[in-house]
């Protein structure tokens, strides 16, 4: 058990985290991802810099007209510029406006910042420092001090980087946050100047001491590191991103910290319900924010509990704990059997389970799938990346693959535009492509054409147009992602190509496989299986649902 049980969560993903390359956050993504922090327990967000720029004014008049439920949200600003009394600062003035109940002011701790970076002398900084903070204070604002750079600055000049925080202690300020702003400390570093900080703050004999909070970024691959180590040292606010969003390499990644401290090290972070729900907020913000997530992040990556070895399998079938470090449902995650051509029985039973089917070693059927599937991975297929079609192949090899349609054939053309000399498939060019599909449904065949922005998208069209008479539920359905793979690039244009594809319904995604010297068949087989497989999902929940209201 950790010497203390409580630590603080103070989420920066709407400010620090903003400042990723790539990531772009409207009014009302910021809005999204505060209530769904709130929802998850977090209880410090910052909520951006008031002044910086209209949208972060906008999301604290938003949050004043619609407060969230039980978070403080935090408005973020500098302390007064030099030699400027703070009440007539902008910055600080739009700190106010924001009307939060806490503000997180920075200020500098590092000589070099000061005399390079606020060209002011080591005193004035301090003024600085000591000004902003007693300044909001006197508005009736608590104040979070965050000591921007501050390890940096410590190893320099350690005499001046305390007197800095002797200037926000003497101004009342709550928390001292010590910052790893450039990322590159060491735990090592961490742990010996945070131990220090804290001895040196029971020395002072103060009534009501500020307490010790840690904000690291990731230049060193050490965030998680070095603010897990801070919190054994007495730090209790611990301030990081949702993914490790952050500016350059990122700041430190909530998801893994989270469940660090309070799975393993027995910190109270999140109440326990909502820790089970962590992953699904990361996946959540991850879609807000437009970035795909990290199949591979440690705790709530889709990899992260997926098993793949065949004796990896086994095992775990017997007991989880031989391969998992701790219960992915804790945190909302789930266990995965990954099919691959290392795959043993356990993982074809595995998965047959995940599917709802029978199947056992004492079937036939389960070495049949077993050597077909790893002679399929021989000729290109990739299968852990598409579950779909080895659901299919299975149901097939059991026969409970029911057939929906038979495709018949199909061709696609694609205009030649002379000014460029090149295919050209965009409406912007003045063309697009044409498809053409065959198509049996109960007996009756069926020819269609359809355009598309490309010769997948016109496939798709084609072949939805020849089966909504049959299939309305098909408009649910839409293509998310495509990818194509070049197995073997030595044999130039005869190579394999192996194509990935993704539909959705709004609520799952199912991606399918298909491989081919034809870019174009291979494209088509994994469309073709997206569909099927779509519809099958839906009759089998339509069923599930008539057995419910029969019983």
């Amino acid at each position: 058990m950790s010497p203390h049980t409580q630590l603080w969560i103070y989420d920066t993903t709407l400010r620090d985290g903003a400042q990723r390359e790539g990531l772009s956050l409207s009014v009302e993504d910021k809005l999204n991802i505060a209530r769904r922090l709130d929802d998850l327990g977090v209880p410090f967000i910052e909520g951006g810099w008031p002044g910086a720029n209209p949208k972060d004014g906008q999301f604290f008049t938003q949050l004043q007209m619609q407060p969230l439920r039980q978070a403080e949200v935090v408005a973020f600003c500098s302390t007064r510029r030099p030699h400027l009394p703070a009440a007539e600062d902008v910055t600080l003035a739009a700190a106010l406006a924001a009307r939060t109940k806490w503000v997180t002011l920075f200020g500098k701790s590092w000589d070099l910042h000061v005399t390079e970076g606020l060209k002011t002398d080591l005193d004035e900084n301090l003024s600085m420092i000591y000004d902003s903070i007693a300044y909001l204070r006197q508005q009736g604002r608590r104040v979070i001090y965050d000591a921007e750079h501050w390890f940096d600055g410590y190893l320099s000049n350690p005499s001046y980087a305390v007197q800095t925080l002797e200037a926000a202690i003497q101004a009342e300020a709550e928390w001292l946050v010590l910052c790893d702003t450039n990322g590159g400390m060491l735990p090592h570093q961490v742990t010996e100047i945070v131990r220090t900080v804290s001895q040196w703050l029971t020395t002072l004999n103060l009534g009501n001491p500020p307490q010790i909070g840690i904000h690291t970024h990731n230049d060193g691959e050490l965030a998680v590191a070095n603010a897990l180590t801070a919190a054994l040292e007495g730090a209790t606010m611990i301030q990081g991103t949702i993914n490790g969003y952050g500016e350059r390499c990122g700041n430190a990644n909530l998801c893994s910290l989270i469940p660090n401290l309070q799975l393993k090290l027995g910190y109270d972070c999140l109440p326990a319900d909502k820790l089970a729900t962590l992953a699904e907020t990361s996946r959540y913000i991850s879609e807000v924010v437009n970035l795909a997530p990290d199949d591979h992040a440690p705790y709530v990556g889709l990899s992260a509990f997926a098993h793949k070895g065949g004796i990896h399998v086994s095992a775990v079938e017997r007991n989880p704990k031989t391969y998992e470090h701790v219960d992915p449902t804790a945190i909302g995650n789930l266990r995965r059997i990954v099919i691959s051509d290392q795959a043993g029985l356990s993982n074809i039973m595995a998965k047959a389970r995940s599917f709802g089917l029978q199947l056992d070693r004492t079937n036939p059927t389960s070495r049949q799938l077993l050597q077909q599937l790893k002679t399929l991975e021989d000729e290109g297929y990739q299968f852990e990346a598409a579950e779909a079609s080895f659901e299919l192949l299975m149901r097939e090899a059991l026969g409970q693959r029911p057939t929906m349609f038979e495709v018949q054939g199909f061709q696609v053309h694609c205009e030649r535009m002379p000014y460029v000399g090149s295919m050209v498939c965009s409406p912007e060019a003045g063309s697009s492509s044409l498809a053409t599909v065959k198509v049996s449904v109960d007996g009756k065949n069926l020819l269609h054409a359809a355009e598309g922005n490309g010769p997948v998208e016109a496939l798709d069209h084609a072949l939805r147009k020849a089966l909504e008479r049959f299939y309305p539920e098909l408009e649910r359905f839409y293509l998310t992602d495509y990818k194509v793979r070049i197995l073997d690039s030595k044999a130039g244009t005869a190579a394999k190509t192996r194509v990935l594809v993704e539909f959705g319904d709004g609520e799952h995604r199912w991606t399918t496989v298909g491989l081919s010297p034809n870019i174009l068949e291979a494209s088509y087989q994994a469309v073709v299986e997206g569909l099927e497989y779509g519809l099958l999902k839906l009759r089998s929940q339509v069923e599930a649902k008539l057995v419910a209201c029969q019983s």
